[in-house]
């Protein structure tokens, strides 16, 4: 497989500063799509000093960074470049963003601090996606990537399996990434919650989702491909890594670090002869409030990072 470039994977953590849905309709598949309006849009805000802790974690652990994600207005463009700002001091270099679609004049204030800019795409066949995902609409989308590519910033793209496409649906998936430039895609395969349209679906098989990620490395070699795998598909790993993934995602490494499922994360990366960049399972031996003090933050900051990172140090023991 032309992928496999170093021999490695890693896990991908993506650090939310903040959890709701605005939108008029929410995604079919989105456990938000149960949920009361004036509950779904009441935004669920995580302090810089929550963020940065989680950060710090995903640095010292040696996960990739996958990308920092939220809800549009929240935080002001410039607060939003000031966390980017730290979380690059953090991580030792540019991450990605999710933050939805974009304008110009925003991706050019936050391009100083990022590595490319990731579209929601879920899903390609436009009578499924004016379907599942009627407030979300590719237009934008593609509008933002356009803008991006003026600005050479890179493209990256999100993906679910299991919404009712086919592998006939490939294709749209090869045009798309040749049309924007996509340099990098995250592969999901559909979690049914309960209470949505899709509660009772069944879950794509693993061969399906390797599938699309086989079909995906085939057609672009050099694709950086993450495949989501959610807590109780571990065993999926291998299956995945061979097809062409180059790391996992969608694993909820804080609450499962240290426990069987991270353990069999790890164990299926050796099995599909990768070595595994970073740790799921064991605490790095560091001076976490050393590791702190060398941050160029303000003294208040640096203070409730410490208090946070205790908690979540505390939970993953």
């Amino acid at each position: 497989m032309a992928h496999d470039r170093t021999g490695e994977t890693a896990f991908e953590r993506a650090v939310f500063y903040s959890w709701s849905c605005r939108l008029d309709e929410c995604c079919k598949y989105c456990y938000m799509s149960t949920l009361p309006r004036e509950k779904r849009t009441d935004e669920k805000v995580r302090s810089f000093a929550s963020i940065l802790a989680e950060t710090i974690i995903t640095k010292h652990c040696g996960w990739d960074y996958g990308f920092l994600s939220g809800g549009v207005g929240v935080f002001s463009d410039e607060k939003l470049a000031d966390l980017l700002k730290k979380t690059n001091e953090i991580m030792g270099e540019r991450v990605w963003i999710n933050f939805g679609v974009l304008s110009k004049e925003q991706l050019e204030t936050f391009k100083p601090y990022i590595k490319g800019v990731v579209g929601t795409v879920e899903v390609l066949d436009p009578i499924l996606h004016r379907k599942i995902c009627p407030s979300k609409p590719l237009e934008p989308v593609g509008r933002m990537f356009e803008y991006a590519k003026e600005l050479g910033v890179a493209r990256g793209m999100t993906l679910i399996v299991g919404l009712g496409e086919t592998l006939d649906d490939h294709k749209l998936l090869v045009e798309f990434i040749k049309k924007h430039g996509v340099s990098k895609i995250h592969l999901y395969g559909l979690n049914p919650q309960k209470g949505t349209a899709f509660e009772h679906a069944e879950p794509p098989a693993v061969e399906y989702q390797a599938e699309w990620i086989k079909r995906t490395r085939d057609a672009f070699p050099r694709i950086d491909i993450q495949a989501g795998i959610w807590l109780g598909r571990a065993c999926y790993v291998s299956k995945l890594l061979e097809a062409g993934a180059d790391s996992i995602s969608k694993f909820p490494a804080l609450k499962a670090f240290g426990k069987k499922e991270a353990k069999e994360i790890e164990r299926q990366a050796r099995i599909a002869g990768r070595k595994f960049r970073g740790t799921l399972t064991k605490l790095p031996r560091i001076d976490w409030d050393s590791e702190i003090e060398k941050l160029s933050f303000e003294k208040g900051l640096k203070d409730n990072i410490k208090k946070k990172l205790e908690i979540y140090i505390e939970r993953m023991r």
